[in-house]
């Protein structure tokens, strides 16, 4: 584990445990009860052909600082879904990305679309926090989980309706996240070790991802041609957050990268 991703998941793992104390895992639970999570047609959402984009809600990244000052994610979310995002992610880790539970919140209240909690999840407290918020989805990087944890924090997301987006970086992360049976992987080019975009990474890797398995390009992502090019190779969907928060208004910049794409996509 890189020391970046080693700070970032020692941070979560003791915030969650601050929060357990007041509220134990078994009445968090009972919380989000109520709440029902759709994962599955999220992931369906993801995959049903076509240009699919989950565009990201986020302040601030360990790249590049604050990518926006003004920032309610509830009003970027809801220009997101009218622009007609396959889903949206809402970073929620407070220490690096400026993110909160309480943007999850608002967010849920102000979208349809399906949500991904965005965050260093290491534990099931945090899944059951997701479902509690809103969220119908949650990220699983496994480069910051051991195999056992991996496997069992994906089957206790399914078990609360949710879906779970694995995130790789490299083969062998990929070789674990098949063996853990994902059926989402993510594929990131941004390496946390050094922060830096390769997205050759994407064309290394993607062969290695099952066929029934949803894939999704994560990082570097900017144009059209991206687009086209990253779907001809066997990715379904893209998630894609710094290249629309960089925007005044990042629901049009979707509404425009979609069209673009569509439109490279129906020219020979």
């Amino acid at each position: 584990m890189s020391d970046v991703l080693q700070a970032i998941v020692a941070g979560a793992r003791q915030s969650a445990e601050v929060r357990m104390r007041d509220v134990p895992l078994a009445a968090l639970e009972r919380l989000a009860a109520p709440m029902r999570p759709r994962g599955e047609a999220f992931r369906e959402s993801l995959s049903s052909g076509g240009v699919r984009i989950m565009a990201e809600c986020k302040r601030r990244s360990p790249s590049r600082g604050v990518l926006r000052e003004h920032y309610v994610p509830a009003e970027i979310a809801a220009g997101y879904a009218r622009a007609g995002a396959a889903g949206i992610s809402v970073l929620t880790e407070p220490s690096f990305f400026d993110g909160a539970l309480d943007h999850l919140r608002s967010v849920r209240a102000a979208v349809t679309t399906p949500l991904l909690r965005k965050d260093f999840i290491v534990n099931r407290y945090q899944i059951a926090e997701a479902r509690a918020c809103g969220a119908d989805g949650v990220l699983l990087i496994v480069a910051a989980l051991g195999d056992t944890d991996l496997t069992e924090l994906q089957q206790y997301a399914s078990d609360l309706g949710l879906m779970a987006l694995v995130e790789v970086h490299t083969a062998e992360e990929l070789t674990r996240a098949v063996q853990a049976g994902a059926g989402t992987i993510g594929v990131n080019s941004r390496s946390l070790r050094t922060l830096a975009v390769d997205t050759d990474g994407f064309e290394r890797l993607v062969d290695g991802i099952p066929d029934d398995a949803v894939a999704i390009a994560e990082s570097g992502i900017r144009t059209p041609d991206d687009v086209r090019r990253l779907r001809g190779i066997g990715f379904d969907a893209f998630l894609i957050g710094e290249r629309f928060m960089a925007e005044a208004n990042p629901g049009a910049a979707l509404t425009a990268l979609l069209a673009a794409a569509r439109e490279a996509e129906d020219t020979p």
